[in-house]
């Protein structure tokens, strides 16, 4: 397996959040669609979903295990991780509540209130892990190989947007 530094949790991390977040909307809109047959279609792709992103947080989770255990990190930036990873595994075991729900109430849980709740509590804590997972590496600067250096002392990288009629575009 080739290396990806430092770790492939990030990897499992975006097919994780896309398929659970698309499910959880799937979820939470189907029962306002007018038409049955949009409704139904909405329902399947829904448990598609939930399935494989329950399926892809279980793979995420072990590898943010492996790369919670293998990155260096100080006092501070073990804190942020330890937050991350305890929103992570309460997000995982929610999901994988919502998902035995769906498998054992087949072929979809009808629209129910509870359900609703269990969902869209889910996705929240998703969305908090995904923040925390996010200050982990942007703030902290976890994973991450090395942090770009300015070019020269106290001067940064900028970027400059040209002028959408610059002279040269005058000149021809």
């Amino acid at each position: 397996m080739p290396e990806i530094i430092p770790n492939w949790h990030p990897i499992g991390v975006h097919f994780t959040i896309a398929l659970l977040s698309l499910a959880a909307a799937l979820y939470l809109t189907a029962p306002w669609l007018k038409s049955a047959a949009l409704r139904e279609q909405a329902l399947i792709v829904a448990r598609w979903n939930l399935l494989f992103g329950a399926g892809f947080a279980i793979v995420t989770a072990i590898l943010g295990w492996l790369a919670f255990n293998s990155v260096t990190h100080d006092t501070p930036s073990h804190a942020a991780m330890v937050e991350h990873r305890n929103w992570a595994l309460t997000a995982l075991a929610l999901f994988l509540l919502v998902a035995g729900w769906v498998l054992w109430r087949p072929p979809y849980p009808r629209p129910r209130v509870v359900f609703a709740a269990l969902v869209l509590v889910a996705w929240a804590v998703l969305a908090v892990t995904g923040w925390h997972g996010g200050e982990v590496v942007f703030r902290y600067g976890i994973g991450v190989k090395s942090l770009p250096k300015p070019e020269q002392e106290g001067a940064g990288h900028t970027h400059v947007m040209p002028d959408e009629h610059s002279a040269q575009d005058h000149a021809h």
